[in-house]
Order: structure tokens, then C-alpha cells, then sequence
């Protein structure tokens, strides 16, 4: 099954997929769907809410405001070789916020205090049930489903400091949806293609089967340490291609459009545009 948040009238609604249209649900968004009592099929369709056609759709990111935005860093092989790091020994984590969401077709606003901004394609999860000090097969079984994220990162204040954040929490800076799709769709997202383009030219490809750390060992690490909640969103990580490795670094401009896409997945459709000034 897939579900989708978006945006109408009357504020956000939660929205099956079905086929050519998105039904609306009792609910405001995926998150609150997944919280509710019963999960997605303990809630009904909203009464008096035509379906809306897909093609029509205004997509909210699939989670507006999860409790909490983990990710993680350095878990595709490629990744780490062009970083010209070892491979780590743990998951490198850090956290955004959910401030950073934007919708997966909004357009990207490149701020206008960075110069190095770049893309990470990222297989994003989304937390179904809560779940602490989890095995591998409880944080299997917490995972309500998967979703196309695109971490775009500020490397200039990424490096700045050895705490990666202040690069990485910029407002309305990360693509998430188009859908949540249960992992019974995509083979719980074990080998996917995934990649990222930039006005057609592909600077990432690779397949989810390259992740060092997987979706349940990323879930049950996390939730050694805080419990993880129906609508959180944790992203897996990035493959090789980022601009800032390249020779010489490319960075994305005003005009560009950025493309990410998971196999079976969806994909996230943004334009780059330079930020407004401040009223």
C-alpha cells in the first residue's frame, strides 16, 4: 500500500493511493495515521472528501512533523571510498529537525548565506510503532514503510566545525515523499536502484544492497538509545556522487532541477531557486 500527506483547502489530509487518485483520510497527515489507533486500516476515509487525482496532487512531505529526523552518514561503500574514510565500525548518526522537511516536488530554495549547496539521494524509513532496545527483528517489524529523501547539505557550514549539524538543519531544505509504501511492496527496500540527477545528468546511481548498515540494523541501534515513534523518519545514508567530492566540486544553482528517485519508490522533483530576500 502507499499513503501520501497532502495539502488541500482545508489543511493537510492523509491520502491513500489508489491507482490514479489519492483517497483522503481521517487523519491530518501519514504521521498522525500511523499513530492512530488500529494504524492506517483502523482509519476511515474523510466524509464529504472527493478523491483527489494524482496528477493534481499537492504533496506535502509524507511526514510534516515527526517527533524526530535521524540520519545517518557514511553507510554506502561508494560514499565512504570517495570520502577517504574507513569504514566505520557503527552508524554515524546525526539529527535534523523536522523544520527541514519540504514537500517532494516544492521548489528548493538555495540559501542565500551558503555557496556549497549539494545533494545526497537517501532511502528514507518511516517508523510505524514504537520501538526501544529493539533486535534486529522488532526494528524490522517497527518499520511502517519507505520514502525518497534528498539531504541537501550547505557543505560550507557542513565543515565549519566537526559537528556536521549546522550544515544539515536548514529550513525547508530536504525533499521527503512522495509516499510511504509498505515494505511487503518493495522487498523491505533490500535492493532498490536509487539516484539523483541534476538537469537530467545522473550524479548518483547505486543500489540500496551497497547500505553498510541496513534498515533494521539502523532502527534497532537507534532505539538502543531513545524510542522511536510512529511517524519518525530516519534517513539511511547517502551513495557516491556528491558534488563536494567531485573534482572540481559542483555545487547546485539557481534554475537547476534537482531529481531523486528510489526504485518502486517515487521520486522527488525539485527546482532550484535562489532564496527571497527577507521583507
Amino acid at each position: 500500500m502507499r499513503f501520501a500527506t497532502i495539502r488541500t483547502a482545508d489543511g493537510t489530509t492523509a491520502a491513500r493511493f489508489d491507482g490514479d487518485t489519492l483517497t483522503p483520510l481521517d487523519a491530518p497527515d501519514v504521521g498522525a495515521l500511523l499513530a492512530a489507533e488500529g494504524g492506517p486500516g483502523g482509519v476511515s476515509a474523510r466524509v464529504g472528501a472527493a478523491p483527489v487525482l494524482v496528477a493534481e496532487a499537492d504533496f506535502a512531505p509524507v511526514v510534516p512533523s515527526p517527533s524526530k529526523v535521524i540520519c545517518v552518514g557514511l553507510n554506502y561503500r561508494t560514499h565512504i571510498q570517495e570520502t577517504g574514510r574507513e569504514l566505520p565500525e557503527y552508524p554515524t548518526l546525526f539529527a535534523k529537525f523536522a523544520e527541514t522537511l519540504m514537500g517532494p516536488y516544492d521548489d528548493l530554495a538555495l540559501p542565500s548565506v551558503s555557496n556549497r549547496v549539494d545533494w545526497e539521494a537517501e532511502l528514507g524509513l518511516i517508523i510505524g510503532r514504537p520501538v526501544y532496545r529493539a533486535d534486529a527483528a522488532e526494528a524490522a517489524g517497527a518499520i511502517a514503510g519507505y520514502t525518497v529523501c534528498n539531504d541537501v547539505s550547505m557543505r560550507d557550514f557542513q565543515r565549519r566545525t566537526l559537528q556536521w549539524l549546522a550544515g544539515k538543519m536548514f529550513q525547508h531544505s530536504t525533499p521527503a515523499g512522495p509516499y510511504l509504501v509498505t515494505p511487503d511492496e518493495v522487498g523491505n527496500a533490500a535492493d532498490l536502484e536509487i539516484g539523483c540527477s541534476v538537469d537530467g545528468e545522473v550524479m548518483q546511481l547505486a543500489r540500496t544492497s551497497d547500505l553498510l548498515f541496513g534498515p533494521a540494523d539502523i532502527v534497532s541501534y537507534v532505539s538502543q538509545a531513545i524510542t522511536l515513534r510512529p511517524g519518525d523518519l530516519l534517513l539511511t545514508g547517502t551513495t557516491g556522487g556528491v558534488g563536494d567530492a567531485r573534482k572540481p566540486p559542483v555545487y547546485l544553482k539557481p534554475g537547476q532541477v534537482l531529481r531523486t528517485w528510489v526504485e518502486g519508490l517515487g521520486e522527488c522533483v525539485n527546482r532550484c531557486v535562489a532564496e527571497k530576500a527577507a521583507p
